[in-house]
C-alpha cells in the first residue's frame, strides 16, 4: 500500500479521548490514515522522518489544517522545513529525555478531549534504545495522555518489535489494532 494512501480514518473513528491504542501496519505506512478528520484539529506527532513536507502533504490530503498540527522530529539528520506544521527542535532517536523534554513543551498545546498524538513509528525508537527504556518512555506517553484526556496512537511497523516487546507495550493500551 501506499504509505501517503487517504481513507476515511474509519480504523480509530471510534477511540475515545483518554484512550490508547496501538496501530500496527505494513513497512512503510504511516498512521495518519487511521486518524478521524477531528483529529487532525488537534494533533500532535512525534514522527521518526525528517521529510516534513510528506507530513504536511498527509494531513492536506485528509482534509487537515497542517497549522493545527504539532510534530516533534525524531531524527539523526538535519531538519529543513519551514511550513505550516509547527515544530519543535529535532531530537535524536537515541536521545528519549531529548525526545521527552520536546514532547513535554508541545504536549502543553494539546487540549483535553479532542487532541491527538501519534508516535509513528515505535520500531525506529527500538533501533536507538532497549525495550526496558522504550517501554518506560512509552509508558510516559500514555500516562500523560490519559491524565490529559487525549486520544493516544502508537503505531508499530509489523514484524519490527519483539514479540515479547509488542506484549509489553499491548499491555499499555487499551487497545491493538491492525492496519490490515
Amino acid at each position: 500500500m501506499n504509505a501517503d494512501r487517504v481513507d476515511d480514518g474509519a480504523a480509530l473513528a471510534d477511540l475515545s479521548a483518554g484512550a490508547v491504542a496501538l496501530y500496527t501496519l505494513p513497512s512503510g505506512e504511516r498512521p495518519l490514515s487511521a486518524i478521524p478528520r477531528a483529529g487532525f484539529e488537534n494533533l500532535l506527532v512525534l514522527s521518526t522522518s525528517a521529510d516534513l513536507e510528506r507530513l504536511e502533504r498527509a494531513v492536506a490530503a485528509r482534509g487537515g489544517d497542517p497549522a493545527h498540527v504539532g510534530v516533534v522530529p525524531i531524527t539523526g539528520t538535519t531538519v529543513d522545513y519551514d511550513g505550516p506544521l509547527w515544530t519543535t527542535e529535532r531530537a535524536n532517536p537515541s536521545d528519549l529525555t531529548g525526545i521527552s523534554i520536546r514532547f513535554s513543551e508541545a504536549f502543553a498545546h494539546v487540549r483535553p478531549g479532542v487532541g491527538w498524538v501519534v508516535v509513528d513509528n515505535l520500531g525506529v525508537l527500538s533501533m536507538y534504545v532497549s525495550e526496558e527504556r522504550l517501554v518506560r518512555f512509552v509508558e510516559s506517553i500514555t500516562s500523560a495522555t490519559r491524565e490529559r484526556n487525549a486520544h493516544c496512537v502508537l503505531a508499530a511497523t509489523e514484524g519490527v518489535l519483539g514479540e515479547r516487546t509488542l506484549a509489553r507495550l499491548e499491555g499499555l493500551t487499551d487497545r491493538t489494532v491492525s492496519a490490515r
